[in-house]
């Protein structure tokens, strides 16, 4: 009797340890068969096509409206024919500088993952690759808020309050200085 007590508690213990590994799986677990490790397909395919990412939450959040939404919107902030297309304008220069540089964040992160890969990587050679990447996702949401900053200007002080509410960004505030700003 006291042997099958003994074995009991051995399966409970060994029960309960697997439990607690199962439990304590990385959130990473599955992204290791990924081709770029720190990148996922939706993020790959959003940095080749120059799609934001959030990387202009500053602006858009702020009353800085990008110009893709605001063409998506064109209708019901009535743009003139000339504020359209200074915003597909804006829209296609945008793209134009993005899609570059989403490329090389790319290939550098694609080329960091290697070297981890290759187990080659130093650390002078890490903080190296580093720079270089954080250098270009500056970049890019450099170009991403200059456009909302662009866009802002060519709006009126109404179109911006009417894309706020309409986006849903806590209804309908007053932008930044009120003045009008242009694209009449």
């Amino acid at each position: 009797m006291i042997q099958f007590k003994v074995l009991l508690s051995i399966a409970a213990l060994i029960l309960s340890a697997s439990g607690s590994l199962a439990q304590t799986a990385s959130p990473y677990a599955g992204l290791e068969r990924r081709s770029i490790k720190a990148l996922s397909d939706n993020e790959i395919s959003d940095l080749k096509e120059a799609r934001g990412m959030g990387l202009a939450k500053a602006a858009e959040l702020n009353s800085y409206p990008g110009p893709l939404h605001v063409l998506e919107l064109r209708r019901e902030l009535e743009l003139t024919d000339a504020q359209r297309v200074a915003a597909e304008s804006l829209y296609a220069g945008m793209r134009d500088r993005a899609q570059p540089v989403g490329i090389k964040i790319i290939e550098a992160e694609r080329d960091l993952d290697r070297a981890f890969v290759d187990g080659t990587i130093s650390p002078a050679e890490l903080r190296s690759r580093i720079t270089a990447i954080a250098t270009l996702q500056g970049e890019l949401r450099t170009v991403h808020l200059e456009t909302h900053l662009a866009q802002r200007s060519l709006l009126t002080s109404e179109q911006i309050s009417r894309y706020d509410m309409l986006r849903g960004y806590g209804g309908n505030r007053t932008p930044h200085g009120s003045q009008r700003h242009g694209g009449g």
